[in-house]
Parts: structure tokens; C-alpha cells; sequence
């Protein structure tokens, strides 16, 4: 089986620990279910926050979703000028046999904004 890395991003409305939780659950269950992930095929999930982000760690969320024996980590996005704000980003490695062409990027809240490109 291959491994593949399905990415993701979502905005919040509010710095908050009920809002990070709405948004993270919501992103992460819509990217796994189109693209068939079962928890056994998850290698780990890397999280990304904007630095304007300082209620809650995505990670904490993701547990809430029996992923507490997947290793998770959270690190700060860069701090760009003009950069769109409040915005989670997931990068999810899986094994799968999904080709290249086939993957579903997920992007929610206003985070289509940051790969039109992607979002499905």
C-alpha cells in the first residue's frame, strides 16, 4: 500500500475552543471520509495554526475523534503580511491506494480561498 499526504485547511469565525473544535472535527471527518481513510491506515497528522490562534491546540481536537494513539503535532504557520486570518491547516499521512490524481483536498470556512486550485 502507498503512502499519501491529503491536505486541508478551515477558517474559524473566532479564536475560541468551541469554534476550533467545530471547524477541526468537521475538516478532518469530511477529509477522511472522501478519501476512504480508516484510523487504521493513519501515519500521523501535522497541524498548522496562524499565529493569531491561542485558545486551543487543533491536536486536542483531533483527540476528541479516537485519534489520541495517532501521533499529532501543532506548529505555528508563518506570520505573513496580508495573510488570511484564523486559519487551521492539516496535513494528514495515510496509507492508501489512491493515486496522486485521486486524492481530495478539503478546504472549509473560507480556507477554498487559500488553494482554489485544491478545494473540492
Amino acid at each position: 500500500m502507498k503512502v499519501r499526504a491529503f491536505r486541508g485547511a478551515t477558517q474559524l469565525s473566532a479564536d475560541n475552543a468551541v469554534e476550533m473544535e467545530s471547524a477541526v472535527c468537521e475538516l478532518l471527518t469530511e477529509l477522511f471520509e472522501k478519501n476512504g481513510i480508516d484510523r487504521d491506515d493513519l501515519i500521523s497528522i501535522l497541524f498548522t495554526a496562524t499565529p493569531d490562534i491561542t485558545s486551543e491546540f487543533p491536536a486536542k481536537t483531533a483527540r476528541s475523534l479516537n485519534l489520541g494513539s495517532v501521533p499529532l503535532i501543532c506548529a505555528v504557520e508563518m506570520d505573513v503580511a496580508a495573510a488570511l486570518p484564523r486559519v487551521i491547516r492539516v496535513m494528514v499521512h495515510a496509507h492508501s491506494e489512491a493515486g496522486l490524481d485521486e486524492v481530495f483536498h478539503i478546504y472549509r470556512r473560507g480556507a477554498e480561498a487559500l488553494r482554489r486550485d485544491l478545494a473540492q
